[in-house]
């Protein structure tokens, strides 16, 4: 068997796969699946996997003592040079099973962060990634000097080994604080940035990663932003505008994919980079109806939106890749559990128009169509309603101007506090429950 080089020409390292499902896990029709991505995502030459399922893991090795004899000959067999977890390891399983075997042992958050470190582009995601790498590293420097445990310490002194795991536990902290207080800044400056863009709507893709969020902006916005099928493509938020048919230009904006049993380390560390999630007025939670774990990833990106604290967002469900299903019946299926859900295909452009018009309406449900009609010497009522509304139609007779606006319901206060004529457009019956009467009703002029 041959090694395959990398991209960037290094030898690809021969990978066997292990995944413990544990009591009440499902594991799908592959339960390797995902971990087999993102090995081959990583550079890895996968040559072999294991699975076991336990009630609960092994506190020493989290595998059972029979599955390590059998991990480690699969190692030899194989000669291969890692051995990546699709699970969560404490340091000192790491460090077990590595003694165990004779090669490195990577678990799932390590093998994540190797990828958002091999995909990140900008200075921002560089220190996001870098951030949540050292706070991983930390409890695990012990590990990293092993090499060293042969040395002992005399009388009165240390090893060096245990002296430099103190060193280095020192600089890794102060890196820790200084890449806090970097981003920290970055996330203020982001925050500032979105808040300026509160006039205007703005939608956010999420969801699991390769669902094809890119691959939709794309289509929606003809952005030609970066998108490829493997897993976290896009580590950065980009922001495009969207003309959305029979609405108007809204802002839409591409997010970091989410996947099961996310780093919390790397949902801090991202904070910045998922603002325009938060403040959206609209999430287009994009998921992947042709693969067979799709409703399992349907409820991790779930999870990881109440993790942020949006989870109750306005969401509209988006069902995309259906041309690469050949049974439409398992699109039923997920229907069937979200009937909502918008299916479409960002690639052949099936459904784009049912999006379209889904997006629209949930739009709609926070803003108002209104004919605002007033003096056209009345600058101030006029500048209102251009900063906080999308002015859609003006017509003028004499000194008097009509104005065909669209605008948030929270902006509608001045409005009921001025002098002037206002009544929902003929087009739209989008007004407050409740307020149709008074939205009609002349009130007193803006000074």
């Amino acid at each position: 068997m041959y090694e395959i080089e990398r991209a960037d020409g290094v030898a690809s390292e021969k990978a066997v796969l292990v995944r413990v499902i544990l009591n009440g896990q499902a594991a799908g029709d592959d339960p390797l699946d995902e971990i087999t991505g993102l090995a081959q995502t990583a550079g890895a030459q996968v040559v072999s996997g294991l699975v076991q399922r336990r009630d609960v893991p092994d506190v020493t090795t989290y595998l059972g003592k029979g599955k390590v004899d059998e991990l480690k000959s699969l190692v030899a067999h194989h000669d291969a040079d890692v051995v990546l977890f699709d699970n969560e390891l404490a340091p000192s399983q790491t460090r077990n099973l590595e003694k165990a075997v004779g090669v490195k042992v990577l678990d799932r958050t390590e093998l994540i962060l190797d990828i958002f470190a091999g995909s990140a582009r900008t200075y921002e995601a560089r220190l996001a990634v870098e951030l949540a790498q050292l706070e991983y590293s930390l409890p695990r420097l012990k590990r990293m000097w092993t090499h060293l445990s042969r040395i002992k310490a005399g009388i009165g002194m240390r090893g060096p080994g245990e002296k430099q795991i103190e060193e280095d536990r020192r600089l890794v902290e102060k890196r820790i604080h200084e890449l806090r207080s970097e981003l920290y800044q970055i996330e203020r400056r982001k925050e500032r940035l979105v808040a300026s863009r509160g006039d205007r709507l703005t939608v956010s893709l999420v969801g699991y990663t390769n669902a094809g969020k890119s691959t939709l902006m794309n289509a929606l916005t003809g952005a030609g932003v970066y998108a490829a099928d493997k897993l976290f493509a896009t580590l950065d938020t980009r922001t495009r505008k969207w003309m959305l048919p029979s609405w108007g230009p809204v802002l839409l904006s591409d997010t970091v994919g989410f996947i099961r049993d996310l780093p919390h380390g790397l949902i801090a560390s991202f904070k910045a980079t998922l603002e325009e999630a938060r403040q959206a007025d609209l999430l287009l939670h994009v998921a992947d109806a042709a693969n067979p774990a799709v409703l399992d990833q349907i409820s991790a990106v779930y999870e990881v939106l109440r993790e942020l604290g949006i989870e109750e967002k306005d969401t509209l469900l988006v069902l995309n890749q259906i041309d690469r299903l050949a049974d439409r019946s398992e699109l039923a299926k997920v229907q069937r559990r979200y009937p909502n859900a918008v299916p479409i295909s960002a690639r052949t452009g099936e459904g784009l128009d049912k999006l379209h018009a889904a997006a629209s309406a949930a739009l709609s449900r926070s803003f108002v169509d209104l004919d605002v009609e007033t003096s056209v010497a009345n600058g101030k009522l006029l500048a209102y309603l251009a900063a906080h509304g999308e002015i859609l139609d003006r017509k003028y007779d004499g000194d008097r101007a009509l104005i065909h606006v669209r605008i948030p319901q929270r902006h509608l206060g001045p409005l009921y506090q001025s002098g002037t004529t206002f009544r929902p457009h003929p087009q739209f019956a989008a007004v407050p429950d409740g307020e149709a009467e008074r939205a009609a009703a002349p009130i007193e002029e803006v000074a």
